[in-house]
């Protein structure tokens, strides 16, 4: 599987959805500012834990249980 990592206004999010181009991104979501991907399951990890060391929970963890839920879309969790 492979993911997208998408940046918004707001939130930093992961992506399930298969995407042709980042216009469709921009389409899906409104607060839209840039997008990844699409990347393996591997590399997502090793971005978010080199680029985010206040990441809440490690990046693994969080992308293993996006990957078992039935939600499209997750927002990664960072501490305060």
């Amino acid at each position: 599987m492979k993911l997208h990592i998408v940046y918004t206004e707001t939130a930093v999010l992961l992506s399930k959805k298969s995407y042709i181009s980042w216009k469709e991104i921009q389409n899906d979501f409104s607060e839209y500012k840039a997008s990844l991907g699409p990347w393996s399951i591997e590399e997502v990890t090793l971005y978010l834990d080199d680029e985010y060391p206040n990441i809440a929970e490690s990046a693994a963890t969080q992308i293993s249980a996006f990957l078992i839920s039935s939600d499209q879309v997750t927002g990664v969790k960072f501490d305060n």
